[in-house]
This record gives structure tokens, sequence and C-alpha cells, in this order.
């Protein structure tokens, strides 16, 4: 019998969507309520809490969890969580809220409420503390630092009913699969052992490389895909996710590979956010998060093997997601195929380096991108995509 490893700190999934039959009436009862507006990073952490991929949060957390997970990366009741889920706003905004009122949290660009939160706290915090302690920095060039940086000063906390998911669950109908669908995939598949693979990019032969050596050693591999707000001068997850088809369907054995995508917004916590990325994986039913070099690190603020080893750092029962550890992979002409640092004998010289980066450059450059580097059907996707681009700029 299939078994799969356990949701985090909990025997079920909890998904925080209403049941269909109670959403009409929660909407029109939303529509009396004072509103809270949701920015980008919100409205992906209300659909994470919608779909159970936080579990087992009931919503945003308050003082006393924010400080932990900060700090030691525990929350008040001691469970482990490594990135606070906060809901910062503008103080002129907290000050009109009172302690036990519900609100509408509604997003910013669309107006569309979303969900309804019962305000159990407001609380003010220490951005440069947050920022130290989750993103090693306190520089605003770093990305994630700056949206701390930038947030309201008023954090509110509770829990929270989705009423409404926005669009992104029907424009990425086939892609946006739920905790308990993938669950259920897996055990109509037989899997037990199951890779995440966390992607924001095409995926390059560097990639493939990972996933086909987590595939040799598991039963399947979930290759799941961010389907948030990226960094500009990202590929739009509709065109990353036709090339990233195209590989499975041309380079891998059918029945071992699930292409999915979910709706987070990345932080670029490097180390940290790893630890997150196994934590909610650990909830879609993954036993592994494959981590390779600067998992979700940005720029050079995290060293290539920092995401690898804090994984060593957790104590006994913190995480039941296990990091599945791989070398810096590349190309080598000696070896006349894909290798890592761990498996190659041979000089530097020999090997070509892939980055995501790079192909993006090379693509809006409009280089030939060697067969070594990137399969040549996904190059034709990505180059098609890169030429649309300039012929709506011209």
């Amino acid at each position: 019998m299939t078994q799969l490893v356990a949701p985090h700190n909990s025997e079920h999934v909890k998904p925080l969507l209403l049941p269909e039959a109670e959403r009409s009436e929660a909407v029109k009862r939303a529509e009396e309520l004072p509103r809270v507006p949701l920015d980008s990073r919100a409205v992906s952490d209300v659909l994470m809490f919608s779909m159970g991929a936080y579990t087992p949060l009931d919503g945003f957390m308050g003082h006393d969890s924010w400080k932990g997970a900060c700090a030691d990366m525990k929350m008040s009741d001691g469970g482990f969580w490594p990135i606070p889920i906060t809901l910062p706003i503008d103080s002129d905004i907290a000050d009109g809220i009172n302690i036990g009122e519900d609100v509408a949290l509604a997003d910013s660009e669309t107006g569309k409420v979303m969900a309804v939160m019962t305000v159990r706290e407001k609380y003010s915090i220490d951005k440069t503390f947050e920022a130290k302690h989750v993103y090693r920095t306190a520089e605003s060039a770093h990305p994630g630092v700056a949206k701390v940086l930038a947030q309201g000063d008023t954090n509110l906390a509770g829990p929270i009913s989705v009423i409404d998911e926005g669009d992104l669950p029907a424009r990425y109908s086939e892609l946006y699969i739920r905790p308990a669908e993938s669950r259920a995939m897996f055990r109509e598949n037989g899997w037990s052992n199951v890779a995440a693979f966390q992607t924001r990019n095409p995926m390059h032969r560097s990639h493939e490389h990972l996933v086909k050596i987590a595939v040799e050693v598991m039963d399947g591999v979930f290759i799941h895909q961010v389907l948030g707000k990226l960094k500009p001068g990202d590929i739009p997850a509709d065109i990353r996710t036709r090339a990233i088809q195209t590989m499975i369907d041309n380079y891998f054995r059918a029945g071992t590979i699930i292409q999915a995508g979910y709706p987070i917004e990345m932080r670029y916590a490097g180390p940290r956010e790893a630890l997150l990325h196994a934590l909610i994986r650990q909830n879609f039913g993954c036993s592994h998060l494959i981590v390779g070099r600067d998992h979700a690190g940005v720029s050079d603020y995290y060293g290539p093997f920092d995401a690898h080893h804090i994984f060593d750092e957790l104590w006994p029962g913190a995480l039941l997601c296990k990091p599945l550890k791989i070398d810096i992979t590349f190309y080598c002409r000696k070896c006349y195929g894909m290798a890592t640092a761990k498996t190659c004998p041979h000089d530097p010289q020999h090997h070509i380096s892939i980055s995501g980066t790079e192909q993006r450059e090379m693509l809006a450059s409009d280089a030939d991108i060697p067969p070594e580097f990137s399969r040549p059907e996904v190059v034709a996707i990505l180059k098609e995509y890169y030429a649309s681009l300039k012929s709506s700029a011209g």
C-alpha cells in the first residue's frame, strides 16, 4: 500500500477555502466589512492558505510566531516554520480596525474580496530584525529585503476563510493541482517516495539532469513550478509550461513525472526559502525536495551550498520532507554528457556551465544555444516567445 509522508504537523491537509455552498453568503457579508488591501505577496499567501499548502496554519501569524519564525524557525507553539507568513498594512488602515473584528481581504489590483479574516492581533515589527534573520542581509538591493522594508508598519493576525481564489486556478486549470489532489495522484501511481523539483524557469540540461538523478532513486518526480509573481525578465508561466512539457514528452520515460504549478510568490530567501519549499512540498505529499546549487538565491547573497547545509541545522522531527542534495551540474566535453562535480574527474576547462540567467541573455540576443546547453525542442519554443517580444516592441 502506498504510504505518503504526513502533512506538516497535521494529520490532514487543511485547506482554508470555504465549501462552495457557503461562499455566496460569505461574499455578501464580506461586502459590508472593512476592507484591507492585499499586495501581490499577500494575494499569493491567501491562495496558498486556500489550497492547504500552508498546513497547519489557519491564517496570518501573530507577533510571537512572527518573532519565533524569524529568530529560530519556531512558531509560538514550538512548531517548525522557517519564514514568517504575515499580513502587513499601513498604520492609517490598521488604526480603524479593532481586535475581534472581521475584515474583508481584497486584492489591491482587482478590488476583488478574496477572504474574510477575524483580527486577533495588531502589532508592529522590527523590519531589520526580520531581514537579517530570514534573508541574512538588510541590504535593500536584495528583492526580498526590499519588500519587507517597503511594507506597511502594522501586521494584522488571525484566522482566515477564503471565499474567492481569483482567476489563477482557471488560467492554469491543468497545472493548478492542490495538495489533496497531488496526494491522490501519487497514490494512484503507487508512489511513496516522491521528489519535488522547484522551478521558476524553463528547464535546461542542468535541470533535466537533476530531475533524472531523482527519477533513478525515487518512485516519481513532481516538477512544481512557480505561478506567482516573478522578477522582471523572467519567462511567463504559460511559455515555461509548454517548454517543460516538451522536455518531459521527449526526454523522460512516461509515468515518472507529474508537472504542476502553485501560486507562491518567490521571496528569494535562499536557505530559509529552501526549507519553506520543503515544508510546502511535504504538504503536497513529497518525501524529498531536490536542492541544487544556490536554491532560491539571488545575486551573490548566499553560498552555492548554503541551502544544503541549513537542513543539517534542524532539530529531529522539525521537517519530514528531506533534501535530495545534488552538486553543481554541467555538460562535460570529456565525459560527452551531463555530470556533477561529484562524478566528473575532468578539468573545469572541459565543462559547459549552464544557468537560467545565461540562457535568458542568449535568447534575448538571439544567440545560438548549443544542444549541450538546452534541448532543441525547448529552444524552439523559447525563441518563438522572444521573437514575439521583439515584433511587439517594433
